[in-house]
């Protein structure tokens, strides 16, 4: 069982304090977690940073800490940006990035992108294997429905090799199935209940063995909204409100999800997504960024069956 923690970027015009960013950095590696991700959100009125820039300040403020987005909606970039910054991302940091992908689903804003939701699926898939064909191929010729590529080369290539891992967040069956064929790993949502990230956990396992892939090589993670507060009433308060802000109004779904309480509370919570199949949790923080990350290490963690 690994641990990994959010990178903060929820911040108002004027309110990010570099200085006590790079001391979270610092103190979320030596507090040891695996990694830290940030969220992608292209169009709200939350205010939050956006995930590429805040990946590669946290890159500089740390030296082992491994660093993901969960997840880029990829049915809004190009490719080849994509995997252009990723690609770059990854020389700075060392090979230290995960690269986590999504379609979005078909209630993404297209339009302001200049694109159509019409076979967006179809547009994921073909452009995971631009930016595949990129990382790892010296000249790359492609010829998509939707890319087309002629003997073009990008250099230099991720310092991982082949390619950084590449996670597939999903929901849906049809999703689940898809990335069980197409990433390195599986991300299960925050909005997801330990029961549905289970049945998820079920079908990526049916799918994996009809691939022929091995199990053993394909981690599964699953984001958590956390907080973690001695008063488990003013916890859950707390959380409730900060889904309200980052999304703009309720969301019972979310709410249900996240996880507020005790430590032990949250440990017993925790305990179940492990045991439904999660190998790295990702504690999402949506307050006190720094004492919820050392409190989850303390209190939390050290609890967790």
């Amino acid at each position: 069982m690994r641990f990994a923690i959010s990178i903060p970027q929820l911040y108002a015009d004027g309110e990010f304090d570099p200085a006590a960013f790079r001391n979270y950095c610092a103190g979320v590696e030596q507090l040891g977690y695996h990694s830290a991700w940030a969220h992608e959100s292209l169009l709200s009125a939350s205010p939050q940073l956006s995930p590429v820039e805040m990946m590669t300040y946290a890159a500089a403020c740390t030296q082992r800490l491994r660093l993901g987005c969960a997840v880029f909606v990829s049915t809004l970039h190009s490719p080849v940006h994509l995997a252009r910054s990723m690609a770059t991302l990854d020389q700075l940091s060392g090979g230290r990035v995960d690269v986590g992908i999504g379609t979005g689903g078909k209630q993404q804003p297209f339009a302001a992108f200049g694109l159509t939701s019409d076979r967006y699926v179809a547009r994921f898939t073909e452009g995971l294997a631009v930016m595949k064909a990129l990382w790892t191929e010296e000249r790359v010729t492609f010829d998509g429905e939707f890319f087309r590529l002629a003997h073009v080369a990008m250099e230099p290539k991720p310092a991982r090799k082949p390619h950084p891992p590449v996670w597939i967040g999903a929901i849906g069956e049809a999703a689940v199935r898809r990335a069980a064929r197409l990433g390195d790993g599986f991300f299960g949502s925050g909005g997801s209940s330990p029961d549905r990230f289970a049945d998820n956990v079920r079908v990526l396992r049916e799918a994996l063995a009809d691939a022929g892939r091995d199990p053993a090589e394909f981690p599964i993670a699953k984001r958590l909204y956390i907080g973690v507060d001695d008063n488990a009433g003013r916890a859950r308060d707390r959380m409730n409100a900060a889904i309200a802000r980052m999304y703009g109004r309720p969301v019972p779904e979310i709410e249900a999800a996240a996880v507020a309480g005790t430590p032990a509370g949250c440990a017993a919570e925790v305990s179940r997504i492990a045991a439904a199949g999660a190998e790295l949790i990702l504690f999402t923080t949506l307050f006190e960024p720094d004492e919820q990350a050392a409190r989850l290490a303390a209190d939390v963690i050290p609890l967790v069956s």
